[in-house]
């Protein structure tokens, strides 16, 4: 915090002698440093009455206070992403220009800025296949007492069995950290056989992981493009190439847990829902609390999507995003229409 010291006209209240008393003390203590018991036996006065002349330096208008914040900090932009997307908080995160090692910085932020954040009920749902959130599963430092008793996996497997594997050691990372019980949904994502997705859902660890997903209190949303991401590629239980241009033909902009959505955040309703094995939109929008960790201009038409239609509460991302976010348009309507 930084004071800068000013005459301001209702000091003429205050007689000659008073104003010279009040801002020498405001300079000692402002601009020199000096504790009140030095300004006290400085100018011979109590240390009662130097409380009460800074005091009334501040009152007066001879003091007025700027808080400066420190470099690297961003809290106007993240009051202002929450002012326009009515959110419950944002944290902006500092980046290079060229959003180098971009998830590992947005991770590592989230394990630490998140702490207050993690409140709402004992069932968390993770999007384990993230590498923004498997960063900051990396990167969380235990914390007792947080209410939380399950961490519960979101979406299938997607891409190569080593993704896989990391993806499950993530949940039992933030499980650790919470001391709470991890819940997998060890399925491929997407499958595209209706028979053999129909198989997979009756397993009994699956078909229990997939009922909890009525009952998610706070979620870690995966947001990303309606196109290829990230480690993904055509065939890792994922989508064909294809099937994404006509995703995307029909207007999808994003998907959350690979649920598509319009600029505006509607759902995009195609068939590729019922290839998915994740929460869905309906099980979502009743979450009590989204939690998005992500950036990167690959992201942006993805998050505003998502902000549009109310699908996050608390977002971290990066300055650049930010920025991105706060001079794009809402879209021509933000209620959502609707889920699937």
């Amino acid at each position: 915090m930084k004071r800068s010291t000013a005459t301001a006209p209702r000091v003429s209240r205050l007689d000659v002698q008073q104003m010279r008393l009040i801002t020498r003390t405001a300079r000692l203590h402002y601009l020199q440093g000096k504790r009140q018991a030095e300004i006290a036996e400085d100018m011979g006065i109590s240390q009662a009455s130097v409380s009460r002349f800074l005091s009334m330096a501040e009152e007066h208008g001879i003091v007025r206070t700027i808080v400066v914040p420190p470099e690297g900090l961003y809290p106007e932009l993240e009051e202002s992403l929450v002012e326009k997307y009515g959110l419950q908080s944002a944290y902006v995160v500092d980046i290079s220009a060229r959003e180098t090692g971009l998830e590992m910085a947005l991770g590592a932020a989230a394990a630490q800025c998140l702490a207050g954040e993690l409140k709402g009920g004992p069932l968390l749902g993770l999007t384990s296949w993230s590498t923004t959130l498997r960063e900051m599963a990396r990167n969380l430092e235990h914390r007792s007492k947080t209410g939380i008793t399950r961490v519960v996996e979101l979406l299938g497997d997607l891409g190569s069995p080593r993704l896989q594997h990391e993806a499950a050691l993530a949940t039992q990372q933030v499980a650790r950290a919470f001391d709470a019980e991890p819940v997998f949904l060890r399925t491929p994502g997407v499958i595209q056989n209706p028979e053999l997705r129909k198989l997979a859902m009756s397993d009994a660890h699956t078909s229990a992981a997939l009922r909890l997903m009525d009952v998610i209190d706070i979620a870690f949303v995966g947001v990303g493009p309606a196109d290829f991401h990230g480690p993904l590629e055509e065939g890792d239980n994922f989508f064909t190439a294809e099937q994404l241009a006509e995703v995307r033909k029909a207007g999808a902009v994003g998907q959350l847990h690979q649920r598509y959505i319009d600029a505006n955040g509607n759902p995009v309703k195609t068939d590729l829902d019922d290839k998915v094995i994740s929460i869905t939109l309906n099980q979502l929008r009743r979450v009590k609390r989204k939690i998005a960790v992500a950036g990167g201009a690959a992201k942006h038409q993805a998050l505003a999507g998502a902000l549009a239609g109310k699908w996050i509460d608390v977002l971290v991302t990066d300055v650049n995003t930010a920025n991105y976010l706060m001079a794009a348009p809402r879209g021509t309507d933000t209620t959502p229409k609707g889920t699937a």
